[in-house]
């Protein structure tokens, strides 16, 4: 197997001639048409259809993306760069998934590589070049050599720290907004998925060659030092992604959706990520907060006819879920792994055939308990539009901004958990339960503490999904997705709080934007997860003790490997 330095001793010689070449051709491959002729669903985007092809140097979408990499490939490569052979080969990354995406996507569309090079006398060959330019830039990467990321040691004056954060976060906003608009949904535009995809090669190329230059453990380290004005910022940074592009009916529903699975899969992972518990049955407490809270909020359907306001009926249901992962927690007394792990399935089943078949009157079975009233706030109800001045913000925005908040306490309510003798406890526990016993841990008390905390979470986020739904049914509380939960939490990274985030909403936004891809969305979906989960084992945003873990990395993510002498001594 060959290594990174036998790759880079054979390279080292053409590691700036080729970023040189591969840089220039990725501008060039910008400024090329990609498609030789109009395919069956329209033109390609951006004007790169050459019949169509009448403003090379106005580049937009993906060829902006192109030509953004190729520039910032040849100031990498030739400026005083930290890590300069990473951040080329991560930019390198960047070229080729662009290139690849749209290329893959033209032939299969196209019918052949005539798509793509020549047909009837006429030629494109932007993805071509693209491709080559990407993989030059890649050799050249391991040809100047891939050094550990940038590590800086800048201090900035409180006021000048405060305006980095507020960019940085501003950023990160518009990123965020751009993913989700780009391409655009479904039937609007027959190609948003490929375009969708190339736009996270994009993004991808760039976030990995910030991370090598330095600049995201930097931003990491400033907002851990400033953590309540950070916390702030984000907070209005989620409240203001209404006022963007994404500011539609359509994606503050996702979003709503997206904050909710988030809020209980943050209980989850105090289950699973702090107390290394396995729960295959945990949305079954967001369906108890759900029915509990349909229950008393007045709906027609229901068969306790009282109607609570909603933050009472909200605490109840929080309380009801509770009691309930107290009492599934307490077999943890006596089986753990994957005996635990039946015990949780075996009660998610339960709650499922329970609800089906009506059992207590408090499920109306498989018609559900429909008619749950809407929040309202000042006589304004949150599925409706609201106007702020001459801004008319888009119906569900208050259900959007009621639950930031609801996300926000819940990682409020982990963090202090994961950081106090609590939550250190856990983290003994499941790191080996006999030793932290031997250590004087009551392992049985903290365990079910542990149930009974995330279940109260996941009930508390049920209650806030039953009045956005406006419908309460056991189908939307299967096994399945108790998976998706799980799924969500090891994905972003088992202990995060902001992995459970992120991989909640990778979890509901990949299935969202790749709708055109018709029967294969779900196998393309289910590659990535794979792919993600074979090179970031840890998660996408690891807490430090799984860094170590899984990753061989220290607490500032570098690697074992690379780490100097010394240090590893």
């Amino acid at each position: 197997m060959t290594t990174t330095a036998e790759k880079r001793s054979a390279l080292a010689p053409l590691g700036k001639p080729f970023a040189a070449v591969g840089g220039v051709l990725s501008i060039v491959a910008a400024l090329l048409p990609w498609v030789t002729f109009p395919l069956n669903d329209g033109n390609w985007p951006d004007k790169s259809t050459l019949p169509f092809f009448d403003a090379p140097f106005a580049v937009t979408g993906f060829r902006w993306h192109m030509l953004v990499l190729g520039v910032l490939v040849l100031v990498a490569a030739f400026a005083p760069t930290p890590s300069k052979g990473r951040v080329v080969r991560a930019l390198g990354w960047g070229v080729v998934s662009v290139a690849a995406i749209n290329g893959i996507y033209l032939v299969v569309k196209g019918g052949g590589f005539g798509a793509i090079t020549a047909y009837k006398d006429v030629v494109a060959f932007g993805s071509i070049a693209g491709v080559v330019a990407g993989v030059l830039v890649i050799l050249a990467g391991y040809g100047i050599g891939i050094e550990p990321p940038g590590n800086w040691k800048i201090k900035l004056s409180t006021p000048l720290a405060y305006l980095v954060l507020l960019v940085s976060f501003g950023a990160v906003l518009y990123a965020v907004a751009a993913m989700l608009t780009t391409g655009g949904v479904g039937a609007g535009n027959p190609y948003a998925g490929a375009i969708f995809l190339s736009f996270l090669g994009f993004a991808g190329g760039l976030l990995a060659a910030l991370n090598g230059i330095g600049y995201t453990r930097w931003i990491s380290h400033l907002s851990e030092e400033h953590r309540v004005f950070s916390v702030i910022v984000l907070l209005a940074c989620a409240l203001l992604l209404p006022f963007t592009e994404a500011g539609n009916e359509y994606w503050m529903t996702v979003a709503a959706n997206i904050g909710i699975y988030a809020a209980t899969a943050i209980g989850l992972n105090i289950v699973v990520g702090l107390a290394g518990l396995l729960d295959l049955g945990y949305v079954a407490f967001m369906g108890i907060g759900a029915l509990v809270a349909a229950n008393f909020s007045g709906a027609a359907a229901a068969n306790f006819g009282i109607d609570l306001p909603f933050p009472v009926a909200a605490v109840i249901a929080a309380i009801v879920a509770g009691i309930f992962g107290a009492i599934v927690g307490s077999p943890t007394l006596r089986v753990r792994g994957d005996y635990l792990a039946i015990v949780t399935l075996a009660f998610g089943e339960i709650f499922t055939r329970s609800a089906q078949n009506d059992i207590g009157g408090m499920t109306n079975g498989s018609n559900a308990i429909p008619g749950i009233p809407q929040l309202s706030l000042f006589g304004t109800e949150f599925n409706k539009e609201l106007s702020l001045g001459s801004v008319k913000l888009p119906a569900g925005v208050l259900y959007y901004v009621l639950i930031v908040l609801l996300v926000a306490a819940t990682m409020a309510v982990f963090a202090n958990l994961k950081f106090s003798r609590i939550g250190r406890a856990w983290i003994a526990i499941r790191e080996d339960e006999d030793a932290a016993r031997a250590m004087g841990i009551r392992t049985g008390k903290m365990k079910i503490l542990a149930f009974l905390i995330g279940a109260m979470l996941a009930g508390l986020a049920g209650a806030v999904f039953a009045h956005k739904n406006g419908t309460v049914s056991y189908e939307s509380f299967k096994f399945l997705e108790s998976v998706t939960l799980l799924a969500a939490v090891i994905l972003g990274g088992m202990g995060s709080i902001p992995g459970a985030v992120l991989g909640a909403a990778l979890l509901f936004v990949l299935p969202e934007k790749l709708r055109d891809f018709e029967d294969y969305r779900l196998m393309i979906f289910g590659l990535a997860l794979v792919l993600i989960m074979r090179f970031r084992p840890q998660g996408l945003i690891p807490d430090a003790h799984r860094r170590a873990e899984l990753a061989d990395e220290n607490v500032d993510g570098t690697h074992v490997d690379e780490l100097p002498k010394e240090a590893k001594a």
